[in-house]
């Protein structure tokens, strides 16, 4: 199975809306000065496009995007949604205000008091919540209670603005395992993943767990109820012709999602991956109008934090400088603004009409998927 990038996925969808054109970009067309920021879907604008998720390699100069907000220990409970923007297009990077942002799709409370549902219709393409703040090595915990129904997928993952890539996923039915991947610079090494699959002791769906990340300079860990399932030594990810390690090792956002892999417009390898295609007319969904998962918190503790003493005065976040001579981005801190001002938060595409912003939310339901489909 090969990898495919989301922004590909984003170009043939452009051509199902009308009246929508705008200028991809990448690693050898970056945004021109006019619309300086690259999605991270791929494509060249201004305003929210510069906050997270901006790929700063693409854009016109790395600096185009903003700096990503430093991350700050602590624990969200998503039985309150106070610190989470419900309302992207509202968000101009204040991370002092808000935890989470909905990148796309809908969040209901749960109705059993648990947490909330992250909910998946035949048109919303599922739903995306990203923190404010990027983790720079550390440890999450996510609690969760998984989907169950065929072709749709349960993710909680760490994405960086070069897409570097941490990974839990459950596709489709099954509730007794989950699957692990990591990805460096938007690359997975399938034969380094192969197998990845990990038991869980008791129904995903309908028993809360506790999945881990303990991530580290040297070694990354999975682990499931504070028992490590798999490990990754960065050693270990040494590219084939030993110029430099494939491991994930820029700062990232903690991303959480359920998004309809089994779909027809899907590659068949992910509608297979997912276990077939999604069966709308589902008693579940019917009855309820959506299907969901369930997530009671996120925990993180950040080894870069922003109260620590070795964040210089004023820093507000990490920025890039381009890549090293093995082609690693290199990272920096810097003291420029996180926030968008009031003229700059409508975005605005190159040689673009975006006639709704309906055309976005189908934009942002590509990234679910983490970064690929499979062939």
């Amino acid at each position: 199975m090969a990898p495919v990038a989301y922004f590909a996925l984003a170009t043939a969808l452009l051509t199902l809306i009308p009246h929508v054109t705008a200028q991809g970009c990448n690693a050898t067309s970056p945004c021109p000065s006019t619309a300086p920021c690259c999605s991270e879907y791929g494509f060249c604008g201004s305003g929210t496009y510069c906050l997270g998720g901006c790929e700063p390699l693409y854009s016109y100069k790395p600096t185009s995007c903003r700096p990503d907000p430093i991350c700050v220990s602590g624990e969200t409970s998503f039985t309150d949604l106070s610190r989470v923007q419900q309302n992207a297009t509202a968000y101009n990077g204040n991370a002092t205000a808000y935890d989470w942002v909905v990148n796309t799709g809908t969040v209901v409370v749960d109705p059993n008091g648990q947490g909330t549902r992250l909910t998946l219709t035949q048109n919303n393409g599922g739903t995306k919540l990203s923190s404010t703040r990027y983790m720079h090595y550390g440890s999450i915990d996510f609690v969760l209670e998984t989907s169950k129904w065929a072709g749709v997928v349960t993710a909680a993952i760490t994405m960086s603005d070069v897409k570097d890539e941490i990974d839990w996923e459950w596709p489709g039915a099954t509730t007794d395992a989950v699957q692990t991947n990591h990805w460096f610079m938007g690359i997975a090494n399938y034969s380094a993943t192969e197998g990845a699959s990990v038991p869980v002791s008791s129904d995903t769906s309908s028993n809360f767990h506790t999945y881990s990340f303990d991530w580290h300079e040297e070694y990354l860990n999975w682990m499931i109820d504070g028992n490590v399932v798999r490990t990754l030594f960065k050693q270990d990810t040494l590219s084939a012709g030993g110029s430099r390690y494939q491991y994930p090792s820029t700062p990232s956002r903690i991303q959480i999602s359920i998004w309809p892999a089994g779909i027809s417009s899907s590659a068949q390898g992910t509608i297979d991956w997912a276990g077939g295609l999604i069966d709308w007319s589902d008693p579940d969904y019917v009855s309820n109008g959506y299907f969901w998962n369930t997530f009671q918190s996120v925990k993180m503790s950040c080894a870069t934090d922003e109260g620590n003493q070795t964040i210089g005065v004023g820093t507000t976040g990490w920025t890039y400088g381009g890549n090293d001579s093995t082609g690693v981005p290199i990272v920096t801190t810097t003291n420029a603004s996180i926030l968008l001002s009031g003229s700059e938060r409508s975005i605005v595409p190159v040689g673009s009409s975006w006639r709704s912003a309906g055309a976005l939310t189908l934009l942002g339901s590509l990234a679910l998927a983490g970064g690929v489909a499979l062939m």
